[in-house]
């Protein structure tokens, strides 16, 4: 529980304001970090990568297909609906989409690039950037992901009903805006946990 109170307070907010008294966890919230935990450990093993390649073709010369090409495969689709008529997918728009930096952005849609899944041409407007988008293999690639996460969520909300999966949606979706725009930690905050814990 130490741990789970010092994280939160590395956001900076006193414990008063979030509604937990001085030293006393707040067992909801603790609830709340721990089904975090357990659904960030689930949905990091390689299960579903393992699913999608057994259902896609390989790249140029058999390259398996990496996390991070599924993450910029959603980016330049995603960016492509947004920029239809409006511009160009970029990759500094894929840099912010992914919330990473430029470099590794570059790096990350060379390799998306080399497993043939995105497709890059010069821009007419400026001979500098490149205008990303999907190939045929990277658009099958995004829809059997799909496929699978949908799969898997009715999977798991069999038992539910309507109104408790669009109230879990609403408050869902609530919750990810506010991570978006406070993210949960940083390497100060990783820091403090430590000096805390020490001190204890």
């Amino acid at each position: 529980m130490a741990t789970e109170t010092s994280t939160h307070h590395s956001s900076g907010a006193p414990p008063e304001e979030a509604g937990e008294a001085p030293g006393v966890p707040d067992p909801v919230l603790s609830e709340i970090a721990v089904a975090l935990f357990h659904i960030r450990r689930v949905w990091g093993k390689p299960d579903l990568m393992k699913r999608i390649r057994a259902q896609t073709s390989g790249g140029p010369g058999g390259r398996p297909l990496q996390l991070s090409n599924l993450m910029v495969v959603h980016a330049v689709a995603a960016l492509t609906v947004e920029c239809t008529g409006k511009g160009e997918v970029t990759v500094g728009a894929v840099a912010e989409r992914l919330e990473i930096d430029p470099s590794t952005a570059s790096r990350l849609v060379g390799h998306a690039i080399d497993a043939g899944l995105v497709s890059r041409r010069p821009s007419p407007n400026d001979a500098r950037r490149a205008n990303l988008g999907l190939t045929d293999a990277g658009r099958r690639v995004k829809q059997v992901a799909e496929r699978f996460r949908r799969a898997y969520l009715a999977e798991l909300m069999t038992e539910w009903t309507p109104d408790e999966r669009a109230v879990f949606a609403r408050l869902l979706s609530r919750f990810a805006d506010a991570v978006a725009q406070s993210p949960p930690m940083d390497l100060d905050g990783v820091d403090k946990i430590f000096e805390e814990a020490a001190a204890d």
